[in-house]
């Protein structure tokens, strides 16, 4: 049986007590099965008899498992806690901190958006009106799944037969000379956002703005939101588009989401 090594030392807090709880909690996740205490006590530094002193009364709160005599594991209450703490974790609330630090860095409009039916609705943005010249969508805003790059992002993780019945819904109706309206054009746009991880929008929706958006997902894997940076066509710069993958896959981590 191998551990993990352990993480850096946390700051401590002024409760020494809480201190070896936490020591004993971090050593036991980083074990598959069950571990006996004199593991326990050499990883976490503590001596057998605290580490056991603790860790019976850990027993009685269920925040750990005792297997056998002398072998612990995690207790269920942990998974309890954190679905308490999964449920009440919104996508608007992972998401705001990391959408200001991109706005700040490009100082273009970035915009959080979810799919309802056959559109998108942006549900947050991050913003500034000293930032000059920005294309802010409005929050509760909408787009057509086929002609947003976050529209796309969804549309790319549908089933060929979900995509059809969506064009026959839609009539893949355009907006512009660049909207995409043939159903063969957009299956293959939509391989190419499978294959590279990231969608774009080059003016399809509104002539003289482009998009760029990659998706967040939740802890079971699922497409949840899309993250984009809107800007005027002639100010879109390619370099962001590493920052923007990087802060959607932030906001899924914050979700839970581990990728395979």
């Amino acid at each position: 049986m191998k551990s993990e090594s352990l993480p850096p030392q946390e700051p401590k807090t002024t409760i020494q007590v809480i201190d070896r709880m936490t020591a004993l909690l971090d050593a036991l996740a980083r074990y598959p099965d069950p571990v006996p205490l004199k593991e326990l006590s050499k990883v976490s530094g503590l001596h057998p008899s605290t580490a056991h002193r603790i860790l019976n009364d850990l027993v009685v709160t269920r925040f750990v498992d005792r297997v056998e005599p002398g072998t612990y594991r995690l207790g269920m209450r942990l998974l309890e806690l954190g679905n308490v703490v999964k449920s009440r974790l919104s996508v608007r609330e992972a998401a705001l901190d990391s959408m200001r630090a991109l706005h700040k860095k490009t100082q273009q409009t970035i915009n959080l958006s979810v799919r309802q039916g056959d559109e998108i609705v942006y549900i947050d943005r991050a913003y500034s009106e000293r930032s000059g010249m920005q294309v802010v969508r409005a929050i509760g805003a909408r787009g057509p799944l086929h002609l947003t790059s976050t529209g796309k992002l969804f549309l790319s993780v549908d089933e060929p037969k979900a995509i059809r019945a969506y064009a026959t819904r839609t009539g893949l109706a355009g907006h512009n000379k660049n909207s995409i309206t043939d159903l063969g054009r957009l299956e293959r746009e939509l391989s190419l956002v499978r294959a590279r991880g990231y969608a774009r929008d080059n003016e399809e929706l509104e002539l003289g703005v482009r998009c760029m958006a990659a998706g967040i997902r939740d802890d079971s894997g699922k497409l949840v939101a899309g993250l984009s940076i809107s800007a005027p066509a002639d100010r879109l710069q390619e370099e962001w588009l590493e920052d923007l993958v990087n802060t959607a896959n932030q906001i899924s981590a914050t979700l839970g989401y581990i990728p395979e």
